[in-house]
């Protein structure tokens, strides 16, 4: 037992021994470290004049709320009676989560990189100004695959070649990555932000506005599309009655003049105008059912629409967010000197070991 104790003082004291070692190693390395601290806060400090600020564009909405039928449901029950569908409240496809991953999907991205914008006298598209802003038109000088492609506005989509998939890709990834953030600040708030970063003041602004405006668009269509195409329906029938119904008075009009002082014995002779009263009642009765219906299916179409309300529009000037200079003269220095310290540590382990 007491052997036992021996051991352990005398490990605790060459682990002090080992440790004040290694403390005077290093502190007779200090010229070393303190320059490469120096040299990482001059790196650090020229990193900070080069890097561009950060600008971040935000913009805020809040969704229409659909769930409350309201005076309408009366009307959408009388319309469901005669068998037609009106809509109702467009489902919920791109409600709550949906529809903040509806911002960030690749096909609304790339559409709104197809937007045209004025910039610097130019109308050219946003992918046109992302290329520009990150200076890949010089480093494509030298690559025939490359230099040539341009990014008309509002140019099909479908048409590009494969080249120019693969650079809207990268467009995509990185601003789904690093630029842009669709979500709600507070779970108990029901207003959604859009939080766009870039280095270009006018870009970030561009962007989110026209982001914004692409997936509303494709929100509205998508959402009223089944009213809209029970509307169109609606009119098409009512028209084909309206000229039936029209057909029907003009023939009653006909036969009436043909059995004037007519004997009124000969009563076959009075069965076409009878045949198109008949037509006439019926006609109208229909044409009347499908007014009441168009009309329903246009406050359905109207109530669904706009659905999403902008509260807040960026403004500029952007909030800009900079690396500061003392930000990288600190962490340069700090760095570099931790660095140096590992390789002077792996460097006298590796020398003892050998």
């Amino acid at each position: 037992m007491n052997e036992q104790n021996e051991n352990d003082e005398i490990s605790l004291k060459e682990l002090i021994e080992k440790a004040q070692e290694w403390f005077s190693y290093l502190v007779s390395q200090w010229k070393i470290i303190v320059l490469a601290g120096i040299i990482g806060a001059a790196i650090g400090l020229t990193y900070s004049f080069i890097k561009k600020p950060v600008y971040t564009a935000t913009l805020s909405f809040a969704l229409e709320d659909e769930k409350g039928g309201g005076g309408l449901g009366g009307a959408l029950g009388l319309a469901s009676s005669f068998g037609l569908d009106l809509g109702g409240g467009g489902g919920s496809i791109f409600t709550g989560s949906n529809l903040t991953e509806l911002f960030k999907s690749r096909s609304m991205v790339e559409q709104t990189l197809l937007t045209a914008v004025t910039y610097e006298g130019k109308n050219i598209s946003l992918a046109e100004m992302y290329i520009q802003n990150n200076g890949w038109r010089d480093s494509w000088e030298n690559k025939p695959n490359f230099k040539n492609i341009k990014f008309l506005p509002n140019a099909d989509r479908k048409n590009y070649s494969r080249a120019q998939d693969s650079i809207l890709g990268v467009m995509y990834a990185d601003l789904s990555t690093n630029g842009l953030s669709v979500g709600q600040k507070d779970k108990k708030i029901a207003i959604i932000s859009i939080d766009v970063n870039s280095t270009n003041e006018l870009f970030a602004k561009y962007f989110t506005e026209a982001l914004v405006n692409e997936v509303s668009d494709f929100y509205i269509e998508t959402k009223s599309k089944k009213s809209r195409e029970n509307m169109d329906i609606l009119e098409r029938q009512t028209d084909s009655i309206r000229r039936a119904l029209n057909g029907a008075i003009t023939g009653v009009a006909v036969a009436n003049d043909n059995t004037f002082n007519l004997n009124p014995a000969l009563n076959v002779r009075r069965a076409p105008s009878a045949r198109r009263q008949v037509d006439v009642q019926a006609n109208t009765a229909i044409l009347t059912e499908l007014v009441k219906q168009s009309e329903l299916a246009k406050v359905t179409l109207r109530k669904e629409t706009p659905l999403i309300q902008v509260i807040d529009s960026p403004i500029l000037p952007l909030h800009k967010e900079r690396f500061g200079k003392a930000k990288g003269i600190l962490l340069g220095g700090i760095l570099a000197g931790f660095l140096t310290l590992l390789v002077l540590i792996m460097r006298r382990v590796l020398k003892q070991l050998v």
